[in-house]
């Protein structure tokens, strides 16, 4: 266990599973339990249920039921007790091994929870289960990242994915970890992976939140996944659910039943189905993330969070709930004992804090310790434009700036200051992917939800170059790069209880092959021009877009320390289905090279100019974009 144990009143070292082994060698199990206001002067009583894995479905073999006992160090209503597991011996209990568990409350000796799960539980079974593990060959994992540093904002590049239909398993992400890097990938957002109940599901109704998913690979899994990354450079962000949980959460589930008040959840009422909502007016449920927040950076090194569905949580700057919490974090990534990973200049901590407030992201962003935001700008311009005629709208998306969004938060207390940047992206596990906006595969059909039609993959093309080469922070949603076309409904659960695993056959057939190699040749000048990561943005508005010949240009500056320009790059859109000469007015006298193609067999001509200003065309493939950088 890490120093980061307890929050409040609720300490961590005291509750959920903790395995020893005693004076005689026999194994014992420590259990506890915060249960505000459930207490044994009304008459309750809390048992705990264990059973050895491998006994679970054999006739005849119960689980063995042991009574917590009220403890009075602590103003939570804590229950505990310890088990000698040695010394009851019936099948295999007792034996090393995994055990499941749950708790059971009563009341005068009647049941009023059958079964609920462990809040504080690090490990998860299959459902609504609880588990520990009895191994006498274990060790501490072994981490090797001592010298993993968080890249800052404007470097970072994100890959969005859910474990189980990315690869199966946190073992099975972390063998791709070199083709994410291949993309200019340095962060890796991972949907939920804590304990879930149904076999498929997105995670977004969580039972636990200390568990990593069993069926993914469970903790060492995760914790392999996680060296991995930062033995490659990447960081790992959780999908933290926040506002909401299953009906099951065991603080909605035993509230809900006793009928006594609930010291944690409140309601919600979701964009698709309601579920139970936490209050964040309630000390406990403060404390109780901020511990959750302790115990992922702390245990399994993450390197930061995106929280979903921020306006559950959040009540003004100010305010109990999201501000507070993001705010709390902080202080504690610039208090770890581990603190260079998130160490930046002035003491200022490089902790990846994302928000999913899609209604308003520049107010969180300006006004909150968020350091990123979800927003759908790019996406919804996307989306309007694919069929359509090029949109001004459009590239004044490739420049956050223009929509409101801040370059900076500065505290207005302290004046402590941290740069911010939204998320850049052109679909995501909640929306159709950007391929499918072109048309559907009509000799594929998934419940009434067509497949998009990868034929025509190369329409993707400028968009993909766009959100490389925008402001902000581009953000893939797993299998963008080679043409993914599963289809999401608009609404109801197939949205989130149906299984998408990747089509990791499209990677090599020609459409993927095509449309990963430019992803690849764009991630290597993001990661290698900084006019590309800086802060500098012009639109050329002109009347191309009258004509309607479907060009958008811009040009990315990197300035220096005394305001200097020290690279600059113009990108070239072309979003018709005919090569265009594209005309802008060159800053700079001398040579600009076109970058997308410049290593490929065919380089395209290099653009000369004769003196500042010059207007010269450049011609833009259909469907396609350039890059030049002046030499």
């Amino acid at each position: 266990m890490g120093e980061y144990g307890a929050v409040g009143g609720i300490d961590r070292e005291k509750v959920g599973v903790h395995v020893y082994r005693d004076g005689s060698g026999h194994w014992c199990a420590t259990f506890g339990i915060y249960l505000p206001g459930i207490t044994s002067s009304k008459g309750y009583e809390v048992r705990a249920r264990i059973i050895h894995e491998r006994d679970q479905f054999v006739h005849k073999i119960e689980p063995k039921s042991f009574a917590l006992t009220p403890k009075n160090d602590s103003a939570l209503d804590r229950w505990g007790t310890t088990v000698d597991l040695t010394s009851v011996r019936d099948g295999n209990f007792g034996e090393e091994g995994s055990y499941r568990y749950w708790f059971q409350l009563l009341r005068h000796g009647k049941i009023v929870t059958s079964s609920f799960c462990d809040p504080f539980a690090t490990r998860s079974g299959t459902g609504a289960q609880s588990a520990f593990v009895l191994d006498s060959q274990s060790l501490p994992f072994g981490w090797s990242d001592i010298g993993f540093q968080v890249p800052e904002v404007d470097d970072l590049v994100v890959y969005e994915m859910h474990v189980g239909e990315f690869n199966g398993t946190f073992d099975g992400a972390a063998q791709q970890i070199d083709y994410l890097t291949g993309l200019g990938v340095n962060v890796l957002e991972l949907m939920p992976f804590t304990n879930i109940k149904e076999d498929i599901d997105w995670g977004y109704t969580p039972l636990g939140y200390f568990a990593p998913e069993d069926r993914y690979g469970g903790p060492e899994g995760l914790k392999r996944l996680v060296n991995t990354c930062h033995e490659r450079g990447v960081a790992v962000i959780l999908d933290a659910v926040y506002a909401h949980a299953h009906p099951e959460f065991p603080y909605n589930l035993v509230y809900e039943t006793s009928g006594e008040w609930n010291p944690m959840m409140g309601t919600f009422a979701g964009e698709f189905f309601s579920r139970p909502g936490t209050d964040y007016s309630k000390e406990f449920t403060r404390d109780y993330f901020l511990l959750v927040n302790q115990y992922w950076l702390d245990e399994y090194h993450i390197d930061g969070f995106r929280y979903d569905y921020v306006p559950g949580m959040y009540d003004g700057p100010v305010g109990q709930g999201y501000s507070d919490l993001v705010y709390r974090t902080y202080r504690v990534s610039q208090n770890f004992g581990d603190f260079r990973r998130f160490e930046a200049s002035g003491y200022r901590s490089r902790i990846i804090q994302c928000a999913e407030h899609l209604p308003n992201g520049p107010e969180i962003l300006s006004s909150t310790y968020s350091n990123t935001c979800w927003q759908n700008g790019l996406l919804d311009e996307a989306a309007a434009q694919a069929n359509q005629p090029v949109r001004v709208s459009f590239a004044h998306q490739l420049d956050p700036e223009l929509k409101g969004y801040p370059n900076v938060y500065s505290n207005p207390v302290t004046n402590e200051k941290i740069p911010v940047a939204p998320f850049q992206y052109l679909c995501s596990h909640d929306n159709p992917r950007l391929i499918n906006r072109f048309g559907s595969d009509p000799e594929r059909d998934m419940i009434g939800e067509p497949y998009g039609d990868r034929d025509l993959f190369y329409k993707t093309q400028p968009y993909a170059i766009a959100m490389y080469t925008a402001k902000g922070i581009p953000m893939l949603w797993e299998g963008e790069e080679f043409g993914e076309n599963w289809n999401v409904p608009s609404f109801g659960l197939g949205r989130v209880l149906l299984s998408r695993p990747l089509h990791w056959e499209y990677f090599y057939d020609g459409n993927g092959r095509a449309l990963v190699d430019l992803y690849r040749r764009l991630g290597t000048l993001r990661k290698g021009l900084p006019a590309l990561k800086s802060r500098g943005y012009f639109y050329y508005y002109d009347d191309y877009l009258q004509r309607n010949d479907g060009i958008i240009s811009f040009r990315r500056e990197a300035i220096g320390a005394n305001g200097e320009s020290t690279q600059s790059v113009i990108v070239m859109l072309n979003f018709s289905d005919h090569d265009v000469d594209a005309w802008v007015p060159w800053p700079k006298a001398g040579t600009w090279v076109e970058q997308i193609d410049a290593q490929y067999l065919h380089p395209r001509p290099s653009v000369s100019v004769a003196h500042d200003g010059q207007w010269v065309p450049a011609k833009i493939p259909s469907n396609y974009g350039g890059i030049y950088l002046h030499q």
